[in-house]
């Protein structure tokens, strides 16, 4: 592609759905996903119910083809995680028999890339919505200059939290092995998780934590402060990612309580960077 040329996106796809995929969940399989996260709630670790962050499984895949179905070949490699946004109508449990269909609803050039907004609903065999979720992807070195369908929802934190004391902080660390747990149990097979020269080949410094393990992460720090005996309470939490996490790293989230129900977060690293930007969640009363 010659210096100045477009990429092409195809926006004809901007709000058409793509196939639905079924998904059998099993009480081992939130198991697993708990152990791969560190979670340690007994709710998670008992499989009485999936962690919230758990909802990103079961339209894993139907969530990446309705992304990448828009973007131009070359770009796809490129992909980092921008945002999620997890809305949690009731948790996932063993034995749910869960149908997630996705669509692509706005795609926006950005100076550094383009951002292409991903919605995906999740229902249960009655039909019933179990979650709702927004993803937006980054591709990196894209061109595309235009803006088409609609933007993520603003969530952003009130720069004068950061200058005021929070509530809490939670100090958390990487396990050496996290990505690999992670990949197995989540279905995100990325080579730039596991494969060290494929990394540095994207431009990474090397192997980089999954932004879902991330906000996993996150939602047990949350949770620990804003709900910890009744981690369903958590009914939306939200995070753009702004930085990649490494193995072996400590991460510590700062959690400050803006109104009743709703807390703002963001998670740095061991070395100040900010991993986890304009955090929100919101908990049911």
């Amino acid at each position: 592609m010659a210096e100045d040329e477009e990429d092409v996106f195809d926006v004809s796809k901007i709000g058409v759905w793509g196939a639905p995929g079924e998904f059998e969940v099993t009480t081992e399989r939130t198991i697993a996903y708990a152990s791969a996260t560190n979670d340690e709630a007994k709710q998670h670790v008992e499989g009485v119910y999936a962690p919230p962050v758990f909802a990103v499984v079961p339209p894993f895949q139907m969530l990446a083809a309705a992304s990448l179905e828009v973007v131009p070949p070359h770009l796809m490699m490129r992909v980092v995680h921008g945002e999620q946004d997890i809305r949690i109508h009731r948790p996932i449990v063993g034995g749910d028999l869960l149908t997630s269909r996705a669509k692509v609803v706005g795609i926006h050039g950005k100076s550094s890339g383009v951002v292409v907004n991903t919605f995906v609903e999740t229902r249960d065999a009655a039909e019933h919505l179990v979650n709702e979720q927004y993803f937006a992807a980054f591709f990196r070195g894209g061109k595309w200059p235009h803006e088409a369908g609609v933007a993520f929802s603003d969530h952003d934190l009130d720069p004068a939290l950061r200058e005021t004391a929070p509530a809490a902080t939670v100090v958390q660390g990487y396990d050496a092995d996290q990505t690999w747990r992670y990949a197995e149990v989540s279905g995100d097979p990325m080579p730039i998780h596991t494969d060290e020269e494929f990394a540095k080949a994207m431009g990474f410094p090397g192997i980089i934590i999954h932004g879902l393990c991330t906000m996993a992460f996150t939602s047990r720090a949350v949770i620990g402060h804003a709900c910890p005996d009744d981690p369903e309470r958590l009914t939306r939490l939200v995070v753009r990612f702004s930085k990649p996490g490494r193995p072996g790293q400590t991460i510590t989230t700062s959690l400050w309580d803006t109104a009743p129900g709703r807390v703002a977060f963001e998670t740095a690293n061991d070395e100040g960077d900010l991993l986890i930007k304009d955090g929100l969640a919101e908990i049911a009363e």
